[in-house]
């Protein structure tokens, strides 16, 4: 009988507990083994939960490193500033890597991820989590199978959802760019990186709009304060944090606010911490609105949106095609396919992949799934390889200079 894949996770925040589930439901395949985490109350409830011996666990990334290897493989869950590191020291420790997007916030960190893991031959898998979902894999059978003929045309759209971006990007960690990612670069790699996945061609070039408009302080309503326990307004407001944070729901987003989720513990944390604040009296910089013209080769044209300002929090897809087209949305599940000959329309039922409930529409779970399969396999390279992922980064790098150059063309 073959033992678990054993794990070293760095970062025991959101994500890094996202991955680390599969090891609740899969214990026969994969045990956490050591865990990094400079928050000490963050870290104790991780060795709690995930049973991690108190000698396995660490303050920070290089102090668990420095130990060499002590695992079979490596989650590097870190903020989105603090990848390269960890990344190159394990790749010269020979670990298996679960990277999770982005790869890096700057171009030529990505690059030197790339260039080193390719030297040293080991198997990353950077965490594109929709590549691995049934809702996106039947998109794309659907699309190299010929049922809509050649792809011409995508629009792609993000519903980011009005308290999802209050919460991670107004309140949250990925609230100003300079200290984490831009927006396209943080949030929607995924879309880019989707669309070169079901277009299967090269990006040639692009063009981006996009601002930071409404959350800001000149759009404060009169008479708000500047936390919502202080607002006297706060029930007129969607954004109100007494509402997103203090009722029943303890599970995300409310379990990033604090790591004492009594109704005590949340009341303090929005008292003393920043997911306490008005939204209009933020320190954020990323944009709430962006939108992305490109150019594939053979003639395909995309359009990406990601909105703040939508009730849903999901993907909504129309790929056009010369037989036929496909109208999906995540949320739903749906995938209607319309044929332009018989101008009928049916639904296309997703692949069966036996995922379980696990976040990004069963994403979270497969991702972890094949990784484990793929470093015990050792066979091919990862659906989303450091080399696949570079692509989409160039792209969001490339949108986010042309929105910073008033939506001037940047060739790939």
């Amino acid at each position: 009988m073959k033992k678990p894949v054993s794990v070293l996770v760095l970062g025991a925040g959101s994500r890094g507990r996202a991955y680390a589930d599969y090891s609740l439901t899969h214990p026969d395949d994969m045990r956490i083994a050591a865990v990094a985490e400079p928050v000490e109350e963050r870290r104790e409830a991780f060795r709690k939960k995930y049973s991690v011996p108190s000698s396995m666990c660490f303050s920070s990334w290089s102090d668990a490193l420095d130990k060499g290897r002590i695992a079979d493989a490596v989650f590097i869950c870190t903020l989105d500033g603090m990848h390269t590191e960890p990344a190159l020291k394990a790749i010269d420790l020979c670990y298996d890597i679960l990277l999770e997007k982005p790869m890096s916030n700057r171009e030529e960190e990505c690059r030197a991820i790339v260039e080193a893991a390719e030297k040293k031959g080991v198997h990353i898998t950077v965490c594109h989590v929709l590549r691995y979902t049934p809702f996106f894999r039947t998109i794309k059978q659907c699309i190299t199978s010929g049922l809509i003929g050649d792809v011409c045309v995508v629009n792609l759209r993000e519903n980011v959802c009005y308290w999802h971006q209050a919460h991670s990007f107004v309140r949250g960690n990925w609230r100003k760019s300079s200290e984490t990612s831009p927006m396209i670069l943080q949030k929607s790699c995924h879309d880019m990186d989707i669309l070169l996945y079901l277009i299967g061609r090269r990006c040639l070039r692009l063009s981006s709009f996009g601002s930071l408009k409404f959350f800001t302080a000149e759009n404060a309503p009169e008479g708000s304060a500047e936390r919502c326990l202080d607002c006297s307004v706060r029930n007129e407001c969607p954004y109100d944090a007494y509402r997103l944070y203090l009722g029943e729901n303890t599970e995300w987003p409310v379990d990033v606010i604090s790591d004492d989720l009594s109704l005590e513990g949340r009341r303090k944390a929005l008292r003393e911490g920043p997911y306490g604040r008005c939204v209009f009296h933020c320190d954020n910089t990323v944009v709430d609105r962006q939108s992305v013209n490109l150019e594939f080769e053979d003639g395909i044209v995309a359009t990406f949106t990601m909105t703040a300002f939508t009730s849903d929090h999901t993907r909504e897809l129309k790929i056009m095609g010369t037989k036929g087209q496909l109208v999906c949305s995540m949320d739903k599940e749906s995938i209607v396919y319309t044929d332009f000959l018989t101008e009928t329309e049916r639904v296309i039922p997703l692949v069966n992949l036996h995922t379980d409930t696990f976040g990004h529409g069963g994403g979270d779970y497969l991702i972890v799934k094949e990784f484990l399969e793929s470093i015990d396999g050792k066979e091919g390279e990862s659906l989303s390889s450091p080399r696949v992922s570079l692509e989409s980064h160039l792209m969001c790098f490339a949108a986010e200079r042309s929105r910073l150059n008033k939506g001037e063309v940047v060739e790939l």
